[in-house]
């Protein structure tokens, strides 16, 4: 198992590697599209709806990167998930770079932790994983702070039901994009509550 979680530590750095360029837009178009398109659901402000719905996550404050492949990768069919696909399909290229600039630029605002006796063995896993079973630390690619990088999403701060959720979807092979081959290897050896406690533990991340 040590050899394993060496192979996805490595395989992350080699990723890291090629970073995405930097995005050219106009946040302010952006918003405009916010307000039309994106707010019934994320938020006017990217921070989503109260209380949090779990296919809902916050955008505020993520890489603009991730944002602008998740649309296009809705879009495309890589990712999957019918009323994501209906919002985009309309969209063009700046279009998206825009909504991407402009959710970066918000403030991610600090969430709600709805079970704090999980925290400290999400804290845990998060920052040591769970090498009997093969699973690197989640900040080995996700930062220890949850920042992330241009290839590995931001993940402080967001919904818990929301990463739970994605590591349900990722685990079940329903979602496959993003490095999804190692995701879905890393969430099928995962517990139920490795998966919760690592969930509350990332919304609590400022």
């Amino acid at each position: 198992m040590k050899q394993l979680v060496i192979g996805f530590l490595t395989l992350s750095v080699a990723w890291s590697a090629f970073a995405a360029p930097p995005i050219k837009g106009d946040a302010k178009k952006g918003a405009t599209i916010v307000t039309q398109v994106c707010a019934a659901c994320h938020g006017p402000d990217g921070n989503g709806l109260t209380p949090p719905n779990p296919d809902y996550p916050k955008l505020a404050g993520k890489q603009p990167e991730y944002i602008l492949k998740q649309l296009k990768d809705f879009q495309a069919g890589k990712r999957k998930n019918d009323i994501m696909s209906a919002m985009v399909a309309s969209l063009t290229p700046d279009d998206m770079a825009n909504l991407a600039l402009y959710f970066a630029a918000q403030k991610n605002k600090p969430n709600v932790v709805n079970n704090p006796e999980l925290l400290e063995f999400g804290r845990k896993f998060y920052t040591e994983g769970n090498p009997d079973q093969g699973v690197p630390a989640c900040a080995g690619c996700h930062q220890p702070d949850g920042t992330g990088t241009s290839t590995y999403p931001h993940l402080a701060g967001q919904h818990a039901s929301y990463v739970y959720q994605q590591m349900k979807r990722f685990a079940s092979g329903e979602r496959d994009n993003d490095r999804g081959l190692v995701m879905q290897s890393l969430a099928l050896r995962m517990s139920e509550q490795e998966m919760k406690a690592v969930s509350e533990y990332v919304t609590s991340l400022k």
